[in-house]
């Protein structure tokens, strides 16, 4: 951040990998907590349909519905979330890249997690 500033592509980009790591040692608030600070400039910078936006939104979306003590509500702010991304993946890269297969691939995940949840 101090090399290129808070706005940054390659901050984002840090920030985004940097997530990753957090998720992939199951550090999850840790992980939503960055995501939820960068998404919102990424959006505002970049746009919505920036690769590294989609990332961030794509991978917030993850550490919502990976972690073992995701509420009713974070699952369904996960759906919400990848419903949105998947949409806007489609539509920029279509149907058939890569990232907008995974994000599909999550979000169809997450509904059935979200369909299989006790609802209180």
């Amino acid at each position: 951040m101090r090399l290129y500033g808070e706005e940054s592509e390659d901050t984002l980009t840090g920030a985004l990998n940097y997530s990753l790591s957090l998720t992939d040692l199951r550090r999850y608030q840790e992980a939503k907590s960055l995501l939820g600070e960068k998404t919102p400039v990424a959006r505002r910078v970049l746009g919505e349909s920036h690769n590294v936006t989609l990332n961030l939104r794509w991978h917030y979306a993850r550490a919502l519905y990976e972690d073992p003590a995701a509420t009713l509500d974070d699952r369904r702010e996960a759906v919400t979330t990848l419903e949105e991304t998947e949409r806007t993946a489609r539509r920029v890269l279509g149907g058939t890249h890569p990232l907008t297969s995974a994000i599909e691939e999550d979000l169809l995940k997450t509904q059935a997690t979200l369909r299989e949840a006790p609802h209180s």
